[in-house]
């Protein structure tokens, strides 16, 4: 039966010497990215972890991800990866909810990373380097890979909705081959893939674009730990990557670099954006410096992820999130679930093999996500034209897009109102030029209540992820809001004056 992990096994039997991840002068060969994994499997056996329970992950982008991310998965356990610029509150909700049993973490996180565990009853691992592997060393590995049926969990996505908490979205073994094999395909995948690993792969485009997919054909993964445009365009290079995946921003920050002119990166064959739209300027700018093709598409969590894309042989429309993949159908709806004639404005809804199980734990949220003929129903609005090309035009939802990150008001308005000042506050996205979206908020304070906004900005700060906290508040006297009292978003603007730090 159907192992994620079993992608690893079978490219560790074909190219057994190959380098499957590398990290500047670091590389790790399928045959020891295999053995790794099956020792972290033993590992986790050890400690009593079983099929079907929770292994929660908060690692950047190293070696040591893949390695456990296919261990926990060779045990027949579920992955939660996680943030590592969580602070210990959101990792306890996230250890906690899951029911994660062991929290495997990077050193530096070690802070949030132990406190976080320690609330939620689980066990925090640390992985640091040397220590790991001599821990590892002393593991029998797992010399099978479990079976599991293609209806089990093999990872669970958190992603926030408008209620503020957020739900995991329970992603199967089947959602994540069946959407390997369809990106494999996309991006016209094979063994000589290089794939520059910027993406966080904690996150499903990461995850499934760039290291299961160049797993799956034997190719390798080479990583950037923290995105920088001048790193990136000095690994294209240096590593002769031909596939590129990343966000808006990446694209921008590789474009506007000062080194952009000088760095032969002509063996890119492929380039893959999204998780926010791309500005059309900035697509045709980057094409036309670099020479190459950048295909958008689009997805979500939920949809494990890839939906729509822009094909390489067929015509590639700018704006646009492309057609269906291949096994998936979408379609505009309106608020009765009803399909919109071509061309007008509706809701994006979404039925295949990459729709997830469900929220984990949440049946009335997947029940009013999911209807009973297996439409996902998104929250963004998007039209489609004439050729089926679908074109989003808004976010049903509020949510902001911060450098490709996606941050939901509710979650920060709600650690707003946890201070004794705050009588109101509105999150909202503001334009900025380099990270797409920047977060503010409007806050209006109690009778008598004296709390500055430079005050209120670094008491989020020290309680959500670094990405999260809104750079501008201003406060305001109240609120805008409509007939029924509720706050009207679309009408708060920030004041000329309102930046209170960039950092």
């Amino acid at each position: 039966m159907p192992n994620l992990a079993d992608l690893l096994s079978r490219s560790a039997g074909e190219h057994p010497d190959r380098a499957a991840i590398k990290l500047d002068d670091s590389e790790l060969s399928y045959a020891a990215l295999e053995e790794a994994a099956a020792r972290l499997a033993g590992l986790l056996r050890a400690k009593g972890v079983q099929p079907g329970d929770r292994v929660a992950l908060m690692l950047p982008n190293v070696a040591y991800f893949p390695i456990c991310y296919y261990g926990v998965l060779r045990l027949g356990a579920a992955v939660v990866p996680m943030n590592g610029l969580l602070k210990d509150r959101e990792v306890a909700f996230h250890v906690g909810d899951s029911g994660a049993r062991v929290l495997l973490a990077w050193h530096q996180f070690a802070d949030a990373a132990r406190e976080g565990a320690a609330q939620a009853g689980a066990e925090c691992v640390l992985v640091e380097p040397g220590e790991f592997e001599a821990l590892l060393e002393h593991c029998a590995p797992a010399l099978v890979v479990t079976e599991r049926s293609g209806d089990d969990t093999a990872v669970i996505l958190y992603t926030s909705g408008t209620t503020g908490t957020p739900k995991g979205a329970e992603i199967t073994h089947s959602n994540l081959l069946r959407n390997v094999e369809v990106t494999v395909n996309l991006f016209g995948f094979d063994e000589h893939a290089i794939t520059l690993g910027a993406l966080p792969l904690f996150h499903a485009f990461g995850q499934t674009c760039a290291l299961n997919a160049t797993v799956a054909v034997g190719g390798c993964l080479t990583l950037v730990p923290r995105f920088d445009g001048g790193k990136a365009l000095e690994v294209l290079e240096r590593d002769r990557v031909t596939v590129f995946e990343g966000v808006p921003t990446m694209y921008a920050a590789m474009l506007h670099h000062a080194d952009a002119g000088e760095r032969d990166i002509s063996a890119l064959e492929v380039c893959v954006s999204g998780g926010a739209a791309m500005p059309v300027e900035l697509m045709r700018a980057f094409e036309q410096k670099f020479g190459c093709q950048i295909l958008e598409g689009y997805g979500l969590s939920e949809t494990s992820p890839v939906a729509s894309f822009n094909r390489r042989d067929r015509e590639r429309k700018p704006g646009s999130i492309g057609l269906p993949v291949d096994g998936v159908e979408m379609r505009i709806i309106d608020d009765d679930a009803h399909e919109v004639p071509q061309g007008d404005i509706g809701e994006v809804a979404i039925r295949g093999h990459n729709v997830m199980k469900g929220y984990w734990q949440l049946a009335a949220a997947t029940a009013e996500a999911i209807d009973a003929d297996g439409w996902f129903k998104t929250g963004d609005i998007a039209k489609v034209d004439e050729d089926g090309y679908f074109f989003i035009v808004d976010r049903k939802k509020d949510m902001v897009i911060r450098g490709g990150y996606n941050i939901y008001p509710r979650e920060i308005e709600e650690v707003f109102y946890e201070h004794p000042d705050v009588h109101e506050a509105a999150v909202i996205g503001i334009p900025h030029e380099e990270l797409g979206e920047e977060v503010a908020a409007a806050v209006a304070l109690k009778p008598g209540a004296d709390a500055t906004s430079g005050e209120l900005r670094e008491f989020v700060k020290e309680r959500v992820a670094a990405y999260k906290y809104p750079r501008h508040v201003w406060l305001v006297d109240e609120l805008p809001k409509g007939p029924t009292g509720k706050i009207l978003k679309r009408e708060i603007s920030p004041p000329v004056a309102a930046a209170i730090g960039e950092d």
